[in-house]
C-alpha cells in the first residue's frame, strides 16, 4: 500500500460526503438560514463554515502535490485566499460544493498520475509564520496531510449540525455502505 492509496480514497470520499452535508444544509434550511449558513462559527476565534470547506479542499490539494514533490498549484493559493476572506466574503452553497468538485477532480487527475513516492523521501513543510517542519514522506501523510484534513472536515460538520442541520453518523461515513454485509442493517 503507498501512501497516495491512503490519502486520495479518503480525500475523495470525505470531500463528496462534506458536498452531501451542504446538499442536505440546502434541502433543509430556508434559503436565508442557507445564505447565514456559511458564514457560521463554533466559536468566535474558529474560522466560518466557508473557510472550513476551502482549507479542507487546500489541505486535500496540498497533499497529493507535496507527495509528488510537485509545486503547488494557483487554486490552492486561490482557495487561501478566499478562505482568509470568507468572513467577509462567505459565497454560497452552490460556490462551496463548486469547490469541493473541483479538488476532487484536481485530486482524482493528479492521482492518476501518481507515482509511487519512497516513504522516506525528506519533505520540508514550510508555514506562512515562517515554522518549517522537516518530515518524511510517511510523516508527512500521518501527521500533517490527514490530521490538518480532518480537522476542517470535522469543524464543518460540527458548524453544520450546530446550525441545525439534522446530520448523523451515517453521514459521515456513507462510504463505509460499501461494505455492509447484507442483511446486517437494523430495521428501522
Amino acid at each position: 500500500m503507498t501512501l497516495s492509496d491512503v490519502l486520495v480514497p479518503t480525500y475523495v470520499q470525505m470531500l463528496q460526503a462534506l458536498s452531501a452535508w451542504l446538499g442536505k444544509a440546502e434541502a433543509q434550511l430556508t434559503p436565508s438560514e442557507a445564505g447565514a449558513l456559511l458564514a457560521a462559527r463554533l466559536a468566535p476565534d474558529m474560522f466560518s463554515l466557508s473557510t472550513q470547506i476551502r482549507f479542507a479542499c487546500v489541505q486535500a490539494q496540498e497533499g497529493v502535490f507535496r507527495l509528488q514533490g510537485q509545486a503547488l498549484p494557483a487554486s490552492i493559493q486561490v482557495l487561501l485566499d478566499e478562505g482568509r476572506n470568507a468572513a467577509d466574503h462567505p459565497g454560497t452553497i452552490a460556490n462551496a460544493k463548486a469547490r469541493i468538485e473541483e479538488t476532487v477532480a484536481i485530486v482524482e487527475t493528479v492521482a492518476s498520475e501518481l507515482r509511487d513516492i519512497d516513504p522516506q523521501t525528506p519533505i520540508a513543510h514550510a508555514l506562512p509564520m515562517g515554522m518549517v517542519f522537516d518530515l518524511t514522506a510517511e510523516q508527512y501523510a500521518r501527521d500533517w496531510a490527514l490530521p490538518q484534513f480532518y480537522f476542517h472536515l470535522v469543524a464543518a460538520y460540527a458548524i453544520l449540525r450546530h446550525q441545525g442541520v439534522e446530520l448523523g453518523k451515517g453521514d459521515y461515513v456513507t462510504h463505509m455502505f460499501a461494505y455492509l454485509r447484507p442483511g446486517t442493517m437494523p430495521a428501522p
